[in-house]
């Protein structure tokens, strides 16, 4: 056991920075597989329409609500080994979806690899929150969010050869997803592996809490991790699914734009660490969800009106840059909280986070049908109300100034 305040002593690929870019990498491989060929492998082996993509996202959010439970077991392990447990579920879940082409087997792989992403993003925050420094958090978490998006870019890069390998000179040919998933889940595992042997076990400063956690304190906190889940549920089921429902986005299509979105994330993605530190959250999340009103009230327009397929590719770069500053309110939390409520409020804030993802696809399917354009007014309605809540961050954020409406404790005088 090696306590963080000594780690500089270890070599530089050994210490918790390098465990978090690998388990960074980990992540990224498997969830970028998964995320870029659902859509088409669920239109065209698993004959999904707009209800079953919608009940199948609720099914992936369950564990994202009772994401709570990380705090349980962290009774029985500590929270680097929960890390590698929910990696390798993550992992074995992208690994056999190939393989279970039908709405149940989509579920039943959906639902294992579901449990570990969402543990790991929750356990991730806490380790991520407690390893780094106040000051250095916005640039590291910036460039963990490059590095994640250059994984994502090798593959894309790869789905993008294999889908035209595949297809051949123009010819109908029936792609085979089982690879794809199952090479990722393998490279994943391997990786998660060789991390438990490698990394020695980190001894974070402050003990965390074995409960759940809700202060009133952070009541802003919790209002924009909320409404964050409910809008990002908008974009990931029904932006995503518009691209080959509407405009007929073939795998290769889909590959080509994820690869430039991630390689536009790699670049941007570091400077937005530079922003939050020179301009603070607040002003980082008002641009963020200014932004995001404009993207949604484009896919909105863009569904009834006859444009080229480049417009929605353009909106979907778009939100994918605005999202990169998300992780300010990871650092607006990190300046206001208790260090001992790091791990379980991240725990708290999932659930919170997927509150609105239980209910919200599924029933946002069936208004997809109906109305397409009124999912993505809804979106638009959701960006505003985040906007107003990012300007009750105070500029210097701390604890007792959570909001603006705070007032600073009076200073006691001196004794004379």
């Amino acid at each position: 056991m090696i306590a963080i305040g000594d780690s500089d002593s270890l070599p530089v690929w050994r210490r918790p920075e390098a465990l978090l870019i690998v388990m960074t990498v980990a992540m990224a491989l498997t969830f970028n597989v998964w995320m870029a060929l659902l859509n088409n492998f669920a239109v065209e082996a698993a004959q999904f329409d707009g209800s079953d993509i919608g009940w199948m996202q609720t099914i992936r959010e369950i564990p994202g609500f009772l994401a709570f439970g990380a705090v349980y077991a962290l009774l029985f392990m500590r929270e680097q080994t929960l890390a590698y447990v929910s990696l390798l579920l993550l992992a074995i879940g992208a690994a056999l979806t190939g393989f279970l082409p039908s709405f149940w087997g989509l579920a039943l792989t959906t639902m294992v690899s579901s449990i570990g992403y969402h543990y790991f993003e929750t356990v991730n925050q806490s380790l991520q929150l407690q390893w780094l420094s106040k000051t250095r958090a916005p640039q590291m978490l910036g460039n963990l969010r490059a590095i994640g998006a250059g994984v994502a870019f090798i593959v894309f890069a790869v789905l993008l050869y294999w889908g035209f390998a595949e297809q051949g000179s123009g010819a109908e040919v029936a792609l085979d997803y089982r690879w794809p998933y199952l090479i990722s889940g393998l490279l994943a595992v391997a990786l998660i592996v060789a991390a438990m042997f490698l990394y020695p076990r980190f001894e974070s400063p402050h003990v965390q809490r074995r409960e759940l956690v809700l202060r009133s304190r952070y009541w802003l906190y919790y209002a924009l991790v909320f409404m964050s889940g409910a809008r990002r549920q908008i974009f990931l089921v029904f932006a995503t699914f518009m691209l080959v429902e509407k405009f007929g986005y073939a795998l290769h299509h889909m590959a080509a734009l994820l690869l430039l979105n991630q390689f536009v994330t790699m670049l941007v993605a570091p400077f937005v660490g530079q922003l939050i530190i020179r301009f603070g959250e607040r002003n980082a999340l008002t641009l963020e969800y200014a932004g995001l009103t404009f993207v949604f009230l484009g896919y909105a327009l863009i569904y009834y009106v006859d444009v080229n397929p480049l417009w929605a590719a353009f909106l979907y770069i778009a939100d994918h840059i605005f999202f990169s500053m998300s992780f300010a309110v990871k650092t607006y939390f990190q300046k206001i909280a208790d260090p001992s409520d790091h791990a379980p409020t991240a725990a708290v804030a999932f659930t919170i986070n997927h509150i609105a993802a239980v209910f919200l696809p599924a029933g946002l399917g069936y208004l997809y049908l109906v109305a397409p354009s009124g999912v993505f007014v809804l979106g638009a309605t959701m960006a505003v109300v985040s906007l107003i809540l990012a300007r009750m961050i105070p500029r210097h954020p701390d604890d007792g100034m959570e909001t603006v409406f705070a007032r600073p404790a009076p200073q006691t005088a001196a004794a004379e």
